[in-house]
């Protein structure tokens, strides 16, 4: 790393998050593809809402508003946050969760570079806590709907709250995580639940595919070297080695470790919102603890917590040790003791 006194090519705010907006695309693409165009229309919403939200803030901090809206960390909030919430919710959920994240979680704590817990994540784990019934209407894979849906249809529906002649239940389903925990509760065993049409070969179905564009997109970050290694490798392998000891202990009442890592949010926590530049620790041995740490919680909200998926959670609950971790796992300075007083 260079010293903060000198400018690496690329290095700007706008650039890094540029890049990390591209290495989303795949994934939406093939959401897009699984799901239907309601994705799209979230991710225009949320765009939009973030980048009103960030330009009202802003004018009322006295701050420049065309140098700070264009460089990306709005957007990218966004689509986080789009990408974590039903796509066929309906247009206020979106508005409501993404102003919280721009107006409370970012500028009420002084704006990018101050915030201590991840923007799109207190939005997502407002509306689940406010609006959890809302929160779980995902829409069906399109191989498995009696009735997709068209943009015009989604539309409809996102301003709306309705679909012509269509009951709801007719595009949407329980998520697979959503679906293990309620059959594992109904006392039925792994064998059978992972033969039921939601299911893939590792994961959900739809879902496992766009999992492995989130990891593609990590490895692009990677390799352009927006992100290290410490962060996604000790969080998906904490997750996996957690997930392989209970599988091990009972495998007819706990999932393999492939169905975690390739289920839910795990690869997008693990490259696009654990690796957060402001709310993740700065040193190396701090990184693979927040990671670790944050893998290890997602499987116990996910399997013994309240939630089908934990990734929000485990994330906040990480960002608040963040500087406690920070403090404890600074480099020895020659001479100096580091150990904070």
């Amino acid at each position: 790393m260079s010293s903060p006194h000198v400018l690496t090519p690329g290095s700007s705010v706008s650039n890094i998050m540029l890049t990390v907006l591209a290495a989303l695309i795949p994934a939406i693409g093939a959401y897009y593809y699984f799901f239907g165009p309601a994705i799209l229309i979230s991710l225009v919403l949320a765009s939009v809402t973030a980048l009103a939200a960030e330009a009202a803030m802003l004018q009322l901090r006295n701050y420049p508003v065309k140098y700070f809206l264009t460089d990306g960390s709005a957007v990218l909030t966004a689509w986080l946050l789009a990408l974590s919430i039903p796509p066929l919710a309906p247009w206020w959920l979106i508005v409501v969760g993404t102003a919280f994240a721009i107006v409370v979680a970012k500028h009420l704590y002084g704006g990018l570079g101050n915030n201590l817990f991840n923007p799109a994540m207190v939005g997502f784990a407002v509306l689940m806590i406010s609006f959890p019934a809302t929160m779980t209407h995902w829409p069906t894979p399109l191989m498995l709907s009696q009735h997709p849906v068209g943009f015009s249809e989604t539309l409809q529906y996102t301003f709306s709250g309705a679909l012509q002649g269509v009951k709801l239940d007719a595009v949407t389903m329980a998520t697979p995580l959503d679906t293990l925990k309620t059959q594992l509760n109904l006392q039925h065993a792994m064998g059978e639940i992972k033969n039921m049409p939601i299911f893939g070969s590792f994961g959900g179905k739809g879902t496992e595919v766009i999992a492995a564009m989130y990891l593609l997109g990590g490895l692009f970050l990677l390799q352009r070297r927006i992100i290290t290694w410490h962060t996604p490798v000790s969080f998906l392998v904490t997750l996996a080695l957690v997930a392989a000891l209970f599988n091990g202990i009972d495998p007819g009442r706990y999932a393999p470790p492939m169905f975690h890592l390739l289920t839910g949010g795990a690869m997008l926590g693990a490259f696009f919102i654990a690796t957060d530049y402001v709310t993740a620790p700065t040193t190396p041995r701090g990184k693979m603890i927040f990671g670790a740490s944050v893998g290890f919680l997602e499987y116990v909200i996910r399997v013994f917590g309240g939630y089908p998926d934990g990734i929000a959670f485990s994330i906040l609950i990480m960002n608040a040790a963040v500087p406690l971790i920070d403090a404890y796992t600074q480099p020895r300075v020659y001479g100096h003791d580091t150990k904070p007083e």
